[in-house]
């Protein structure tokens, strides 16, 4: 017997994910006119894989490339196509259009956690 974690599947997982990608992306738009500021972010397809319990590749040969710069957990910097005069590495376009793609994301994981649920529901007054 699957208790409901397991049920639920990485959908849970992702949909926290994307909440705390979506609050990098906010602070890095947030911060577009703040002299010196670094955007931030983090690889999602990494974390994912590493919340579901699976682990990075294995590098077993000096030609492979190693996916993804910073350590798990942690966030990396973004490189600016057009970096400011002031230091600051926030390009709008860039951090609206990622923010607006994970919102989207955001949204279809909900979605698909939510009917997860009602099919539990549904399962469990026997209908």
């Amino acid at each position: 017997m699957t208790g409901i974690r397991e049920h639920l599947g990485i959908h849970a997982d992702a949909l926290i994910l994307r909440e705390r990608r979506n609050e990098v992306l906010a602070s890095n738009i947030a911060n577009a006119a703040t002299p010196h500021f670094k955007a931030r972010d983090f690889d999602f397809a990494a974390e994912l894989q590493r919340a579901a319990g699976g682990g990075p590749l294995a590098v077993t040969n000096a030609a492979h490339i190693v996916h993804g710069d910073a350590p798990a957990g942690q966030m990396g910097y973004r490189v600016p196509v057009n970096p400011s005069l002031d230091g600051n590495t926030v390009e709008m376009p860039v951090e609206q259009m990622e923010f607006s793609e994970n919102t989207v994301r955001y949204q279809t994981s909900l979605e698909l956690l939510n009917r997860k649920i009602s099919g539990l529901t549904r399962a469990i007054r026997g209908e």
